[in-house]
């Protein structure tokens, strides 16, 4: 595992398990409106991203294609505002583990779909590390109480998660992490303010409480500016199957913080579930491979071959020959 490969990893891991720990947050805006919270969270992000997007931000958002916009216009739709609205619609017929466990099973939809819109098969080792990393976050979560409605609204989050990191594939590269982070949560924002404005009409926005403000500001600084570059950054590195198998790490990281604020325990299936969380991570990004490799070599010396990085849908730049420059 090269330099490049294991920044990806941690970058990708960090990112998921910040999401994990923001769970306690999104309990406290229960009674916020849902539209008017998205608003202030991804617009307040917006404002903190654009300073950090670099130099030529203006010239690189002119050079994008009409299809790349509606790309971003979909993964906004979907992978933000509509993921958000999807949980919350499922958790009110269905208990929360419901839609998590359908979100767990992510990464093997994305192990699958990715390279066949790549023109490729879909990877063994990443395919079945998916399969672990599914279970794993199922185990840690459990199953709960639902009805049809809340499993169809499960369904649709696991479709805004998957779209969240397929849909940016094609438009990481012409923007980078941070100028693809700011762009998508200024749609993000209009889009929740035009859903506010049309579904809750004048009360889509208020003034929050200070434990309401306190979660929000959370949401947006380290959720979503934090969160999100690392995301990207993490993608950027090791591709969108890669990175989408520490999505089980969300889970995770919320069953483990639960105790702290006395929302949950921590007993062996989640334990056992963590474990195969960590399995299916060093299966299907390579670890386990690796290691074996070099007991096989047993220490002795041989001539190293050009190493690939990963970019974007996964597809190898070789190191020593010259690669396009990319924003970061």
């Amino acid at each position: 595992m090269n330099v490049t490969t294991t920044r990806g990893t941690l970058l990708a891991a960090f990112a998921c398990v910040l999401v994990g720990a923001s769970f306690t947050a999104n309990s406290v805006l229960g009674e916020y409106p849902y539209a008017g919270g998205q608003f202030l969270r991804y617009g307040l992000a917006c404002l903190l991203l654009l300073p950090l997007a670099g130099k030529g931000s203006t010239a690189r958002l002119r050079a994008l294609t009409p299809r790349q916009w509606v790309r971003l216009i979909l993964l906004a739709a979907v992978g933000m505002v509509g993921f958000n609205l999807a949980v919350i619609a499922a958790e009110r017929t269905a208990e929360p583990a419901v839609p998590g466990v359908f979100v767990g099973c992510a990464p093997v939809v994305v192990a699958v779909l990715v390279p066949l819109l790549d023109g490729r098969g879909p990877r063994r080792a990443v395919l079945y590390g998916a399969l672990l990393v599914a279970v794993g976050a199922c185990a840690v979560q459990g199953w709960g109480r639902t009805d049809g409605a809340g499993l169809a609204f499960s369904v649709c989050a696991l479709a805004g998660e998957v779209g969240f990191a397929v849909l940016a594939v094609p438009v990481l590269r012409p923007l980078g992490p941070r100028l693809l982070s700011a762009t998508v949560c200024a749609v993000a924002a209009l889009e929740s303010a035009a859903v506010g404005v049309l579904v809750d009409g004048a009360g889509w926005l208020r003034r929050p409480d200070t434990a309401e403000a306190a979660a929000l500001l959370w949401q947006a600084v380290v959720v979503t500016v934090v969160g999100f570059v690392c995301w990207y950054m993490g993608m950027q590195r090791i591709g969108a199957e890669r990175a989408t198998l520490f999505s089980g790490l969300i889970p995770v990281a919320a069953a483990g913080t639960a105790p702290l604020v006395g929302t949950g325990s921590y007993g062996l299936a989640q334990a056992a579930g963590s474990a195969l969380v960590g399995l299916g991570v060093a299966l299907g990004s390579g670890a386990l491979n690796l290691t074996s490799a070099r007991r096989r070599i047993g220490g002795r010396a041989r001539r190293a071959a050009p190493m690939a990085t990963f970019r974007g849908n996964d597809r190898p730049e070789w190191q020593g020959a010259r690669a396009p420059e990319m924003p970061e």
